[in-house]
């Protein structure tokens, strides 16, 4: 059992990142600035659509020094082999000219909403989308899916945003002020806080549009489908971080799904070679059934 504990941390974002895969073969551009593209993966060996459609955001602290959207690459092309869509987003991140608040919230608003540009030309169905990221990127697949809720008033609000049927969240980090009072990864307060801008902003304005937990019910608008997935051995955003939210949103009428998978840390989850993969792939294909 020890020598199973031990293998279960083993992976690295080094080790996905060096193993031999695909790459993809779109790179589009959503805005004007050098990180504001996406990576369009369609289906392979498949019919011509319409495709389902997974709208895939990387982690990474949500800082500049840590990889981008590469990082993703083994899971879009499994994906992609399975017949899903995959739109593979980069945005700025805090270190980036124009990341952090509300820089980084409106790439990945404005990377989502030009999935309807996308759409006529590359057969996707948007009645099918599921916005699905991996830890900061976790984050930011929940807060695409609960923008609708964003107050009127908010810089980061848009009078239309893309609806999703639902969202995967790869140890998502849901509780802005729970991973800045508690967490151990990222810098976790000094993180959260350049993210949100905090100082200038005051906290408790600048958890209001940027933290699921002020966004909920998230299915206000429609029924809204939400998993999270932890590693049993994730010491970056333990299990206890989505079994919280789970408890948030039930206290607010909402359903969330927690799956805790044994023998996994933090990378299994984004990594389609390890056991961990198969929860992956069976949630999505939940959501889009």
């Amino acid at each position: 059992m020890f020598a199973a504990q031990v293998h279960a941390q083993t992976l690295t974002f080094r080790q996905v990142l060096d193993r031999p895969g695909a790459k993809p073969a779109l790179k589009i551009a959503y805005g004007k600035d050098p990180l504001q593209f996406g990576e369009l993966w369609l289906p392979k060996g498949v019919e011509a659509g319409p495709y389902p459609v997974v709208l895939l955001i990387h982690g990474g602290c949500w800082q500049a020094s840590l990889p981008g959207t590469e990082l993703m690459w083994h899971m879009a092309d499994d994906f992609a082999r399975n017949g899903f869509a995959i739109w593979n987003i980069e945005y700025r991140r805090i270190g980036h000219a124009g990341g952090g608040y509300p820089g980084t919230f409106l790439d990945v608003a404005q990377a989502s909403d030009h999935l309807r540009e996308l759409a006529p030309k590359y057969n996707l169905d948007l009645k099918r989308v599921v916005a699905v990221g991996h830890s900061a990127g976790g984050h930011l697949a929940f807060w695409t899916a609960g923008r609708p809720n964003l107050a009127k008033g908010s810089p980061l609000h848009t009078a239309d945003p893309l609806p999703v049927r639902g969202v995967v969240g790869l140890a998502p980090i849901a509780d802005l002020q729970g991973f800045s009072r508690y967490g151990v990864a990222c810098g976790a307060e000094e993180t959260v806080d350049a993210l949100i801008d905090a100082g200038r902003r005051g906290k408790p304005a600048a958890y209001a549009d940027t933290s699921i937990v002020e966004l909920l019910p998230l299915g206000r608008a429609a029924p809204l489908r939400q998993i999270v997935i932890h590693g049993a051995f994730d010491s970056i955003v333990p299990p206890f971080a989505g079994m919280q939210y789970r408890e948030r949103a039930k206290a607010k009428g909402e359903a969330v799904e927690v799956k805790v998978i044994s023998e996994a840390g933090h990378f299994e989850v984004i990594a389609p070679w390890t056991d961990a993969w198969r929860d992956v792939r069976t949630s999505i294909d939940a959501v889009l059934k």
